[in-house]
């Protein structure tokens, strides 16, 4: 019986990935528990696959699950829990800005009865710029959605397995990891550990990618922005009927007077603003709604170290235990 499972999503991390499992071990050795570490790569370019291979051939505690093609981390973390068998789920990521040596920490405070630990960074060495923009966010995140997200709290997290049966049992496809953390409830508890650069390589999240994240963590736990078109749209609609009263108490003791070219022009151009915005919170809300009914699965898996080893077992001249080389479908 494995006690804890580590779930390891991978990118083009073959700089890094070896390095990792050697202090993934070297923090969980000493521990005493039984362990398994699940990597997945998310369709990497480099030769992530290659490292991943080698570990499963010489420590049969790894596993990995490998896609088709990149479906993004949300599809890895969700097959990366599939994957799991331990009664504890650790996720985090394999660039080593979540350090193994807080893995210790992190079991000895689910002992204590907490369903979710949380390992909260800070923002040492961050810049400027972007720590100001993820703080905005997360204020604005308190403020609009519908359930609880701290700042600088990430995917870094221990899970027990009530507590991921509770995630692998909810069927949406438009996933938001860190608000289904929050949505799911149990005992948590968070502590905070200083910000630690990249070990190599360079960040996978640029600018564009983090907002539309962004918007997607705002959307999927939040309608309040259709809510807030109907307000705008009420608000626009006493605003007119005010300045109409105005108009024809105006005409009715001064005289009919010749309307205002800005006026007009400024009235049209900003109520056209204000229907297009309106109309694009719809299409996000209705293009969500489309993914979902579709139902497609959340990634397609071309190898796993089971498929690999009967691969290897088949082209050295033995009998296929089952079918290999053949894609499946996850949802």
């Amino acid at each position: 019986m494995v006690h804890m499972s580590v779930v390891v999503p991978c990118f083009d991390e073959s700089e890094v990935i070896d390095v990792f499992h050697t202090a993934l071990i070297a923090a969980l050795d000493p521990t005493g528990v039984s362990f398994e570490v699940c990597y997945v790569d998310d369709g990497s370019g480099d030769r992530t696959m290659d490292h991943l291979r080698a570990l499963a051939a010489t420590d049969g505690r790894v596993r990995y699950t490998s896609f088709s093609r990149n479906f993004g981390k949300e599809s890895a973390l969700l097959a990366g829990m599939r994957m799991s068998r331990g009664e504890v789920v650790v996720l985090m990521d394999a660039d080593l800005q979540h350090p193994p040596a807080l893995l210790p920490r992190m079991l000895e405070l689910h002992r204590h009865g907490y369903d979710q630990v949380i390992a909260q960074r800070d923002r040492t060495g961050e810049g400027a710029v972007r720590s100001a923009v993820s703080r905005a966010y997360y204020r604005l995140v308190r403020r609009f959605m519908d359930v609880e997200i701290a700042d600088g709290a990430g995917d870094f997290r221990l899970l027990s397995r009530r507590a991921v049966d509770s995630l692998l049992s909810l069927p949406e496809s438009n996933r938001f990891s860190k608000g289904l953390f929050s949505w799911i409830g149990f005992d948590t508890v968070s502590f905070t550990y200083q910000n630690v650069e990249r070990a190599a390589g360079r960040s996978k999240w640029g600018g564009r990618r983090l907002l539309n994240y962004g918007i997607d963590g705002l959307l999927s736990f939040n309608s309040r922005p259709l809510r807030l078109a109907i307000h705008t749209g009420l608000w626009l609609f006493l605003s007119a009927l005010l300045y109409a009263l105005w108009i024809i108490a105006n005409a009715l003791l001064d005289g009919v007077d010749t309307p205002g070219y800005a006026t007009l022009i400024t009235a049209v151009v900003a109520l056209s603003g204000i229907q297009l915005a309106t109309l694009g919170v719809i299409g996000e809300y209705v293009g969500r709604i489309y993914h979902e009914a579709k139902r497609r699965p959340h990634y397609v898996v071309r190898e796993t170290e089971r498929s690999a080893a009967v691969r290897h077992h088949h082209d050295a001249g033995g009998t296929p235990l089952e079918p290999a080389g053949r894609a499946r479908h996850e949802r």
